[in-house]
């Protein structure tokens, strides 16, 4: 199975699947010298794993990590960080009714095409627990990043046809983590809380948007041609489990505006040039400009349902699969570490092209 590394420089390979004894990655490129924080990594963690309120999936996980290389006296050595992520709470037999099944909008009938064998446990290798080795590579990421002064920042502007239209500039960020949902401002938050546990109610799921925003960026991150900084950022989010969209800076709505709409016009502030508007989203030509770099990742519904649903077997006979296991009514609120991870890593990534000028 080929796909399984991100990254040129600052690489991370994950394996493992969700119902495997374990999950984990190996951190390839990270610099010699980087002090780690193993709190932030354990907080990073917390952010991501299940069993969080009663919105999310009740699958208990610890999500402790192993580290069994590449870092000594509380400092990366600049060899390969290999780390294990062991899953605890694996329930296996939930999935037993699965073994002939395709379920809708899953990858069993793709996996099965495509390798002729498949782990019907949870979606083994296609689960969204995989994840979870992301946001401990991510946390590296952001570690390193952070010695730029460079923050990554996401959260949830979307669920269902509850929409935050403001911008991010006017939120008390600090408010993100606070929300059940992750979402900063309360009035849409408490809305977005009753649409879900509406929908739970139902047996159904709902999906939602994921706003980032990246500051601290310097101008000059990024490759001209096939290597476009917005490029590795779509392939890094269209790459997490239940993403459908991606769009950065004015994204789809300029092609409802006029060039002399969206440009925007350079001018000098201080010592530094910059430009009066960001419809471009901090990059242009593929190339960070220095201002904020922002974007947005639709998720579609969770595809397990708590309602029967009409399927096919492997015969291709017709049956009705029955909604039973432990997961998310939404998993949007649970993504948004994975997009600040995945951002992260790209960022990291591009920083030192930079640096050693590939």
């Amino acid at each position: 199975m080929a796909g399984n590394t991100f990254g040129k420089i600052f690489k991370l390979t994950t394996f493992g699947e969700s119902h495997g004894k374990a999950i984990g990655g190996i951190i390839d490129g990270c610099p010699a010298g980087l002090e780690i924080d193993f709190d932030f990594i354990r907080d990073e963690l917390d952010r991501r794993k299940p069993g969080q309120s009663a919105l999310t999936t009740q699958r208990k996980e610890s999500d402790n990590v192993e580290f069994l290389s590449g870092i000594f006296e509380g400092k990366t050595t600049g060899t390969p960080i290999a780390f294990l992520i062991w899953n605890e709470d694996r329930d296996s037999k939930d999935y037993d009714h699965l073994k002939e099944v395709y379920r809708p909008s899953h990858a069993d009938f793709t996996f099965e095409q495509k390798y002729g064998v498949r782990d019907h446990r949870g979606g083994g290798r296609s689960s969204a627990r995989e994840t979870a080795a992301r946001v401990a590579g991510g946390a590296f990421a952001k570690l390193l990043l952070q010695r730029e002064a460079i923050k990554i920042t996401a959260f949830v502007s979307q669920i269902g046809n509850v929409i935050l239209n403001k911008d991010y500039k006017y939120f008390d960020i600090k408010t993100i983590e606070s929300s059940p949902v992750r979402c900063p401002d309360k009035d849409t938050s408490d809305r977005m809380v009753k649409l879900i546990e509406k929908v739970k109610s139902e047996g159904d799921t709902i999906g939602g948007v994921i706003s980032c925003f990246i500051q601290g960026v310097p101008a000059g991150l990024g490759e001209p041609v096939f290597d476009k900084l917005q490029a590795d950022l779509a392939k890094a989010m269209l790459s997490i489990n239940a993403a459908k969209g991606f769009e950065y800076g004015s994204g789809f709505r300029a092609a409802q505006m006029k060039g002399s709409e969206h440009n925007d016009l350079f001018e000098k502030a201080g010592d530094k040039i910059v430009t009066k508007t960001n419809y471009s989203g901090g990059i242009q030509g593929g190339i960070s400009n220095g201002q904020d770099i922002y974007f947005r990742v639709a998720f579609k519904p969770v595809a397990t349902l708590m309602m029967d649903q009409e399927t096919v077997n492997k015969k291709g006979e017709k049956v009705i699969l029955k909604g039973r296991g432990r997961h998310d009514v939404c998993v949007v609120p649970r993504a948004v570490p994975i997009v600040e991870a995945m951002a992260a890593l790209v960022m990291a990534d591009f920083y030192l092209r930079n640096e050693i000028k590939i």
